[in-house]
C-alpha cells in the first residue's frame, strides 16, 4: 500500500509540473500573404501577416529602399499593411511570433507585378508654395482616364493647421477637384498626401509614383459686385477696406451679361487684349468688332470675365452698365484690386439673371455641398 500510494503521488506530482511549468516544443506557426517566391503579386492588395497559432511580435517589411507601414490587430495575431505597394519591386516580409516562450521568426519574399499601363498626375492646382485666396479648390489632372476612382480618392489626402470639412468631386474620368464645405480659414498651411503608387486606376493600369503638394492661405479678400446698384465692394479678413462704383455686362443677350454666383479668382494679367472673336466675329469691318488692350485684369471666370481697369467707361461706372460681360473699374481702384488679388479670392456677382456654370472657371461654389459630395466616389 506503501509502494502505490508513493507511486500515485509521484504521478500527481508529474502532471501538475506539465501544467503549471511546461512550454510548446513547437514553435508558433505564421502564415504570409503574398506566399513566399510569388512573382506577380498585386500591389493593391495588401500584405497580411497571420499568426495561426501563438502571438505575433515584430512585423518589418522592406521594399525598394522603403519600410512598408501597418497595423496589428487587437489580440496581435494579425498584421496588416496599410498602403498599397510599389509595382515591380522586391519584398521582403520579417515576422516573430511566440508561443509558449518561446520566440520563432518567419520570412517570406516576393516581387510585385509589372503593370501593362501606368498613370500619373499630370498636374496639381496651386503650385507648390504659391499663397491661395479662401475659396480655392485644389485641382488634381490625371493622365489616363480613372476608372476605379473610389481607391483613388481614398490615397489623397489633404490637411490644414485648421481643419474644416471638404471632399473631392470628379469632372470627368481625368480630373477630381477637392473644395471645402465652407472657405479656408485665412493664414495656414495645406498639405496634399497623394500616395498613389500601387493604387489600380484602370483594368491593368497602375500609379508607380507618389506626389505631394504644400501651399498657404493668406488672408481672407471677398468681393461683392452688385450689377443693379452698380458697386464693388471688397472685404480683406472680414472688414470692408474699399468700394468704388463700376460698369458691368450691357445686357440684352446672354453674352453681353455678367454672370451672377460665386466666382474665384483664377488669375490675373497685365496688359490683355480683348477681341470680339469669342464671339465669331473677326471681321474689322463688321460692327460689332472689337480689339480692345486692357490693364489691371483680374480674370473670375474661363468664358473671359475679368476685373479690369476701364477709363473709357468711367462716365458710365456708378450709374449704368456699358461692357461686354466685364466689370469695368476705375483705373486707381482696378490698380489697387489688381495688386490685392491672388488666385482663389471670391467675387461675388448678384444681380443678373445669367448663372455662372459651376465648371466655368473656379465656379465650384456654385454647387451646394449636398450636390458637391454626389460627384465624390467616397460619398
Amino acid at each position: 500500500m506503501l509502494i502505490r500510494g508513493a507511486i500515485a503521488a509521484a504521478v500527481l506530482m508529474t502532471a501538475g509540473c506539465g501544467v503549471v511549468g511546461g512550454g510548446s516544443s513547437h514553435p508558433a506557426k505564421v502564415s504570409i500573404t503574398p506566399a513566399n517566391g510569388a512573382a506577380e503579386s498585386r500591389p493593391e492588395l495588401p500584405i497580411v501577416v497571420k499568426a495561426d497559432t501563438g502571438k505575433l511580435g515584430a512585423v518589418t517589411v522592406q521594399g525598394g529602399g522603403a519600410t512598408v507601414a501597418g497595423a496589428f490587430d487587437q489580440a496581435h495575431r494579425q498584421w496588416k499593411s496599410n498602403r498599397t505597394l510599389r509595382p515591380a519591386t522586391k519584398y521582403t516580409v520579417t515576422a516573430t511570433a511566440s508561443l509558449g516562450g518561446r520566440t520563432s521568426t518567419t520570412t517570406s519574399a516576393f516581387q510585385t507585378l509589372t503593370p501593362k499601363r501606368t498613370f500619373e498626375i499630370a498636374d496639381i492646382t496651386p503650385m507648390p508654395g504659391e499663397t491661395i485666396g479662401v475659396g480655392m479648390p485644389l485641382i488634381v489632372k490625371f493622365s489616363k482616364p480613372v476608372y476605379n476612382q473610389a481607391d483613388v480618392e481614398r490615397a489623397m489626402r489633404v490637411t490644414s493647421e485648421k481643419p474644416v470639412e471638404g471632399a473631392w468631386h470628379w469632372f470627368g474620368r481625368q480630373q477630381a477637384i477637392y473644395r471645402t464645405k465652407t472657405y479656408w480659414q485665412p493664414h495656414q498651411a495645406v498639405h496634399l498626401t497623394a500616395d498613389l503608387a500601387g493604387v489600380r486606376g484602370a483594368q491593368d493600369t497602375y500609379a508607380t509614383k507618389d506626389y505631394s503638394r504644400s501651399f498657404t492661405v493668406g488672408d481672407s479678400h471677398i468681393s461683392d459686385v452688385d450689377v443693379k446698384a452698380h458697386r464693388m465692394t471688397v472685404q480683406v479678413d472680414g472688414k470692408t477696406v474699399k468700394t468704388t462704383p463700376i460698369s458691368a455686362g450691357k445686357g440684352g443677350q446672354r453674352k453681353y451679361t455678367t454672370t451672377n454666383g460665386v466666382h474665384a479668382v483664377m488669375g490675373k494679367q497685365s496688359p490683355v487684349t480683348m477681341t470680339s472673336g469669342w464671339e465669331g466675329v473677326t471681321s474689322k469691318s463688321d460692327p460689332n468688332y472689337y480689339s480692345l488692350t486692357v490693364y489691371q485684369a483680374v480674370q473670375i471666370s474661363s468664358s473671359g470675365e475679368y476685373v479690369h481697369s476701364a477709363p473709357w467707361s468711367v462716365g458710365s461706372q456708378g450709374r449704368a452698365n456699358v461692357s461686354h460681360g466685364c466689370v469695368n473699374a476705375p483705373p486707381s481702384f482696378a490698380k489697387w484690386f489688381y495688386a490685392l488679388s491672388r488666385r482663389g479670392d471670391i467675387v461675388k456677382v448678384s444681380g443678373t439673371d445669367r448663372e455662372l456654370e459651376p465648371d466655368n472657371g473656379f465656379g465650384y461654389w456654385q454647387l451646394s455641398w449636398t450636390d458637391w459630395l454626389k460627384g465624390s466616389a467616397l460619398h
